[in-house]
């Protein structure tokens, strides 16, 4: 296989982003730019579904790439999930730009580079190039939030996440720094090296490691570091907040994932007693707490995704806390994990975005009531969606949750306990998420209260079919897909 081919999925996305500025810039009539960069996230998403099943381990590739990118099964699906994610929020965001007279080529363009960046950030072998990924995904995404540049709010949000990403940026390159120091390399392998064979400081490398941690975990919202999430995803468009709660997250996760199966990628170095399986642990729990507890006051349902987003990300790293015990089913349950997450959340505000229309938007719950019975199967997959981040069967989330609980509870110890409240949280969970539903199909409007009016457009209608059929899939058949993460998680430890 050659390298060109092997990175696919990466090249589409430059040359497709390249290619939106070639046609904004030279074409005489207007083009369906949204059909184009649909078109080129298909391409990217199949040819990295194709890697994945038929050569998901390829060989023979330069070392001038393998040294600072990964090629393998989970890169490829990581690449699976991120396409999908952004496949969503294109088709949402198709109709949500035409129907509020927002469309400008250059968040499509945007949105591209993010999900090139992001793809470069979950493959990074070299914290050089991690850094890259990493400020080219939120640079993009800093750009997309302001988009609406006659909107204070919006104004708003992409500068408090501008300055609190610079200062997570800096963190993270400070603990790059520390293990640069204390082993004398940036890639991955070379830090692995250096550790196994006694030639790194312990402290040095914890150290770290921590501000690394802390780094990643500004970047997926957990908490303390989630502070810029609420704003930030009510500040946005709704298409754009459906892109960054996955996309953003998910790639962060994954890299996180390859450092630290990387890094600590023996049973000696994995030990509890190193220490970082129970700060994980911490960080799990207080984002659990923080983000269930923080949405049971909210009323706008981007911040409730915002504050669920921070309690997933708490789900996510319970998973983490267990690598040290289960690696092979801990890494499996997180890559499956963000193929659920991908599908519920997109669909979640794909639905948000069909429910308004000609400049009005549905975003507090209030806004819905009713909609369930008025236009029943229009409502339904917001439903779905909600039953999904919920956790309840046959949907998606349920086995996501199951899969990550059950990995720390065969951990044992402080990790069954962390799995037990996990369970507890996602009822709590219930009580938001369900107020959704009993808004759609169980409540009437005030008289005179402000409805939604629900946009007449293919590309969202195309999105909801797409992200309900995933989410249901994901539940009916999660053994196929659970073999899949499998198989993709077990090269990072081989």
């Amino acid at each position: 296989m050659t390298a060109l081919f092997a990175l696919a999925p990466l090249v589409l996305l430059l040359v497709g982003g390249l290619l939106i500025m070639l046609v904004d810039a030279f074409a005489k009539e207007r083009v369906e730019v949204s059909a184009l960069v649909s078109t080129l996230l298909g391409a990217s998403f199949v040819v990295a579904a194709g890697s994945l099943l038929a050569d998901p381990n390829p060989s023979g590739l330069p070392a001038e790439i393998t040294r600072y990118l990964a090629v393998d099964a989970t890169g490829y699906f990581t690449d699976v999930v991120l396409t999908v994610a952004a496949l969503i929020a294109t088709l949402a965001a198709g109709s949500y730009l035409r129907e509020h007279e927002l469309e400008r080529p250059e968040i499509y363009l945007l949105l591209l580079l993010s999900t090139f960046g992001a793809m470069v950030l979950a493959r990074a072998a070299d914290l050089i190039v991690l850094f890259i990924g990493l400020e080219t995904m939120s640079l993009a995404v800093y750009g997309m939030i302001a988009m609406r540049r006659n909107n204070a709010r919006s104004i708003e949000a992409a500068t408090k996440y501008f300055l609190l990403g610079s200062f997570a940026a800096a963190i993270f390159l400070f603990g790059a720094a520390l293990l640069y120091g204390a082993t004398g390399g940036t890639s991955i392998a070379a830090i692995r090296d250096a550790i196994r064979g006694g030639h790194a400081e312990p402290a040095l490398v914890m150290l770290g490691l921590v501000f690394t941690l802390a780094g990643f975990a500004f970047k997926v919202a957990a908490a303390p570091f989630h502070g810029w999430a609420p704003d930030a995803y009510e500040g946005a468009m709704i298409p754009v907040t459906g892109f960054m709660s996955v996309v953003v997250k998910a790639a962060a996760f994954a890299s996180l994932l390859r450092v630290f199966t990387g890094v600590f990628g023996d049973p000696l170095l994995m030990h509890p007693t190193t220490g970082w399986p129970t700060l994980v642990a911490a960080l799990a729990l207080l984002s659990m707490l923080v983000g269930n507890l923080g949405a049971l006051g909210q009323k706008n349902i981007k911040r409730i995704l915002a504050f669920s987003g921070i309690a997933h990300a708490g789900y996510v790293l319970v998973g983490f806390a267990s690598l040290h015990a289960v690696p092979e089913d801990a890494t499996a349950a997180i890559l499956y994990y963000f193929l659920a997450y991908a599908g519920g959340t997109g669909l979640a505000l794909a639905s948000l975005v069909a429910f308004g229309s000609k400049g009005l938007e549905a975003v507090d719950v209030d806004d819905l009531v009713g909609l369930g019975k008025r236009h029943p199967l229009l409502a339904l997959p917001m439903a779905i969606a909600m039953l999904s981040l919920l956790g309840i069967p046959p949907t998606a989330g349920f086995f996501a949750k199951l899969f990550l609980f059950q990995a720390a509870a065969q951990a044992g110890g402080i990790f069954a306990w962390l799995a037990l409240a996990g369970v507890a949280l996602s009822v709590v969970s219930g009580f938001y998420y369900l107020r959704i539903v009993v808004a759609l199909y169980a409540s009437e409007p005030a008289e005179g209260a402000v409805v939604a009016r629900p946009m007449r457009s293919g590309y969202v209608l195309l999105a909801m079919v797409f992200g309900s059929a995933l989410v249901v899939k994901l539940g009916v058949m999660p053994g196929l897909y659970l073999d899949l993460a499998l198989e993709a998680g077990r090269g990072l430890f081989h």
